[in-house]
């Protein structure tokens, strides 16, 4: 199967620290990037919008902080404000995708591989984007392949 993709941007977004990852252009591997403290969400949205031009995606994927029984609570509402910051500045279509569950997989993998303290902190906000965007495009290309 061959599908068009494009390259995809994922988002986890945070008030302190925002991480980033990025997809390959066939849609096969989420990769982190980084993590940006533009502090602010509108230089947050600025600076995450940039990033998608520079890196030539066609989809940004932001993390819908959901609760565990599904309900939005006050962190979406923070995110879909921060999501209304970002679409005027950016071309690329804005996603949302539920990451309930992809800070938990994020710190098991750094208990899994050792990374404790500031190598901890500094990595799993990016891991958790990267998880976002993995999962997402993981679902994305299931659901063409049926």
């Amino acid at each position: 199967m061959n599908l068009k993709h494009g390259k995809y941007l994922g988002v986890d977004y945070g008030d302190v620290r925002t991480g980033l990852a990025e997809c390959d252009a066939s849609g096969l591997i989420a990769t982190g990037v980084g993590t940006l403290r533009e502090g602010g969400m509108m230089h947050t949205a600025q600076r995450v919008a940039r990033e998608c031009s520079e890196r030539g995606c066609v989809r940004i994927v932001v993390g819908l902080p959901k609760n565990m029984d599904g309900t939005e609570g006050e962190r979406v509402k923070t995110v879909m404000a921060f999501i209304d910051l970002l679409r005027p500045l950016t071309d690329a279509e804005v996603v949302t995708y539920d990451e309930r569950m992809s800070t938990m997989t994020a710190y098991r993998y750094l208990d899994a591989t050792g990374t404790h303290g500031r190598r901890r902190k500094e990595n799993i906000d990016t891991l958790s984007a990267q998880i976002i965007l993995q999962d997402y495009i993981d679902k994305e290309r299931n659901s063409a392949g049926k």
